[in-house]
């Protein structure tokens, strides 16, 4: 019995420690006319994805059902465990500014902006593959999407650019 606990004790300390020593981004940086996200830690890129936005890509989202990607600086506020993606985290879109300039348009800014997977149930991911699919959200493979979800906690800033 003391052997197992022992062992038990060198597992979960081996494993704290290669979770501990993983790195966490400092912030996320989305280039939507490059299609590309970086994971970056003390100023410098450790992970770089080719992503897919939303419909019509070139412009900050005005209203909701617009299928644009926001631009701007915001935050990975939470996971979604309820998605209809291959996991997803959520980009606290709309912020204080979107919601004044959509005031002033007389429109809904609209929400739900996540960078995510691949939709649940589809197993084809090359129809997806260099094609701008979401309804404004940031997509990227299923791996793809599981490693991020482990380098990226949620309170961490995300700026996305044109």
């Amino acid at each position: 019995m003391k052997t197992l606990v022992l062992s038990l004790l060198l597992v979960l300390s081996q494993t704290a420690f290669a979770y501990s020593d993983r790195p966490t981004a400092d912030y996320v940086l989305v280039k939507k006319s490059e299609r590309k996200m970086f994971l970056i830690k003390n100023n410098q890129i450790f992970r770089e994805y080719t992503i897919s936005l939303g419909k019509q890509p070139i412009g900050h989202k005005q209203q909701q059902g617009d299928y644009r990607t926001p631009e701007g600086i915001y935050e990975i506020d939470f996971r979604n465990r309820q998605s209809k993606f291959h996991l997803s985290l959520h980009i606290n879109y709309p912020n204080k500014q979107d919601i004044e300039r959509a005031k002033i348009l007389g429109v809904n800014p609209g929400g739900d902006i996540f960078i995510h997977g691949l939709p649940n149930g589809k197993n084809k991911p090359l129809l997806y593959q260099g094609v701008d699919w979401t309804r404004g959200c940031i997509a990227v493979n299923n791996p793809q999407i599981r490693e991020i979800s482990q380098y990226v906690v949620d309170g961490t800033p995300i700026q996305i650019s044109p």
